[in-house]
């Protein structure tokens, strides 16, 4: 999708703050981080949500999910971070091209309050 802002990314049309790239993802710092480590891991491929994922999508997915630890250590979250993929607007999806957050760093509250 020519005019979607992570495709931009992607196509380094828009600068970014870069921590990986392979021919078919990249990584880079959210910017406006919710932690001290704060980035995402987005497919070069436009794909605008994990719900519209299917089977071909499986290498791709999977490649990503192995990247997430590699990198978040790289980043110096060796004692632990958080993934978070939010789907279609009632799941916050605010960007419409898939992206994985890695999050950590600090004090990282519950993903859900418990009563």
């Amino acid at each position: 999708m020519s005019d979607c802002l992570f495709c931009r990314i992607a196509r380094g049309e828009i600068p970014c703050n870069k921590v990986y790239e392979d021919d078919e993802v990249l990584a880079f710092h959210d910017i406006n981080p919710v932690a001290p480590v704060h980035f995402m891991i987005i497919p070069k491929l436009h794909l605008a949500s994990l719900a519209e994922a299917d089977a071909s999508h499986a290498a791709l997915l999977g490649r990503m999910m192995v990247l997430a630890p590699k990198l978040a250590s790289g980043q110096g979250l060796d004692k632990g971070f958080r993934t978070v993929i939010n789907t279609g607007r009632g799941g916050g999806q605010e960007i419409f091209h898939l992206h994985v957050h890695v999050i950590g760093g600090g004090n990282i509250p519950p993903m859900v309050r418990r009563n």
